[in-house]
């Protein structure tokens, strides 16, 4: 098919749909953000019939309100079902989602419902393709604020190899917009960031540059088998993924202010 002018981005306001739509637009896309804010509901179904009509492409960036397995099982699924049965109808002939590298190895939580994600995605009619991305760098501030207790954050036993959001994005483009071979034969791909992390080492960093004297320390639980899975590389990517900057360190310098000392 000629390369698709008119992409829909669901999610469009969120942390990967954001740089998406600016990526698409500097190319020169028609970009169609699909969010509440835009009047769209890919939970309700409201507003995707007209939102998606002339679109060839959907990108998925969408994210649910809960990290709960079941909460967000029940998002994921009816997200992309909806997607899939509006985008039928609108004659859309593919769809990219963003996934998360690993969620395979693990037992549940929200792995299992991006797991269960791709496979209504996969189940449906439009060709479906995957972005797995390790965690992102911006991902780290909000893990800390998770797990602060006090003046000490405790954040994950886990190794990860930490990727920036507009990295992903980049990725999200490429396969929404590459030619039909390069589509059909992508199946799953994987982006990550140029270097592996611990997730305490990360978090360290950030705080040091905050300045804020927020103690981190790794916790982990022993008898959640997850738990064992982040801190021995699970979430880490394969020899074939792709793998691009910046470092989180490059990242923290252009994106965190320095604070007090």
């Amino acid at each position: 098919m000629q390369r698709s002018t008119k992409i829909a981005v669901a999610g469009a306001t969120g942390r990967v749909g954001r740089p998406v739509v600016d990526i698409l637009e500097s190319r020169g896309y028609e970009v169609v953000p699909i969010s509440r804010s835009q009047g769209v509901d890919v939970i309700t179904g409201e507003g995707l019939d007209q939102a998606l009509t002339g679109v060839e492409t959907i990108i998925d960036a969408a994210t649910g309100p809960s990290p709960d397995q079941q909460a967000a099982t029940e998002f994921f699924t009816t997200s992309t079902r909806n997607l899939q049965e509006a985008g039928e109808r609108a004659g859309v002939r593919r769809l990219v989602v963003v996934s998360i590298i690993g969620i395979d190895e693990f037992a549940g939580g929200y792995n299992a419902a991006k797991v269960a994600q791709e496979q209504a995605a996969m189940d449906g009619p439009i060709p479906a393709r995957f972005v797995r991305a390790a965690q992102f760098h911006e991902f780290v501030e909000e893990l800390m604020r998770w797990g602060t207790q006090g003046d000490v954050s405790y954040v994950w036993a886990m190794r990860t190899q930490l990727v920036a959001a507009r990295t992903v994005a980049e990725a999200l483009v490429a396969l929404a917009t590459a030619p039909d071979a390069e589509f059909d034969a992508a199946e799953t791909t994987e982006v990550a960031g140029p270097r592996e992390y611990r997730l305490v080492e990360a978090a360290r960093l950030l705080a040091a540059r905050r300045g804020d004297g927020l103690r981190v320390e790794e916790t982990s639980d022993p008898s959640d088998p997850d738990s064992e899975r982040y801190a021995n590389g699970a979430a880490l990517p394969g020899p074939n993924a792709k793998l691009a900057g910046p470092t989180f360190e490059e990242w923290l310098d252009a994106t965190v202010p320095a604070g007090r000392t």
